[in-house]
């Protein structure tokens, strides 16, 4: 995992500590949660590798395909990122291929008062990377 960057993270840990090391939580009012994995564990429902470089190999997943339509997974950060001079950039790289129940994936920012406010969504990746 990374410490520079408020947030970064490679999900190189121990099974189940991801969401303390990574600055991260499960929403417990959603319908199904986020899990880590690797390519190995995932075998063809998933990437041949992770986007990290060098010996990095596991990443977070949902399987949309025993889920309903409208069910969602959502984990939060749990610090808040620091303010910024009215640019802030999110990064992250995801893999949304080989299902037909693919669903959309977003990104929300909250604003102050507790709003949630859509920043980013896509609902299929065609390709198979990264």
């Amino acid at each position: 995992y990374y410490r520079s960057i408020p947030g970064s993270c490679n999900f190189e840990t121990k099974h189940q500590e991801w969401t303390s090391v990574c600055g991260l939580s499960q929403d417990l009012g959603d319908d199904f949660d986020w899990n880590i994995s690797n390519s190995m564990a995932m075998g063809q429902a998933g990437p041949d590798t992770d986007h990290t470089p060098g010996k990095g190999q596991h990443f977070l997943y949902v399987n949309s395909s025993a889920q309903k339509e409208g069910n969602r997974a959502r984990i939060i950060t749990t610090k808040l990122f620091p303010a910024s001079l009215g640019v802030c950039r999110v990064r992250f790289w995801f893999w949304m291929f080989a299902s037909r129940q693919t669903g959309v994936l977003k990104v929300y920012t909250a604003e102050e008062h507790g709003m949630d406010i859509l920043m980013w969504s896509s609902s299929r990746n065609e390709e198979n990377k990264w």
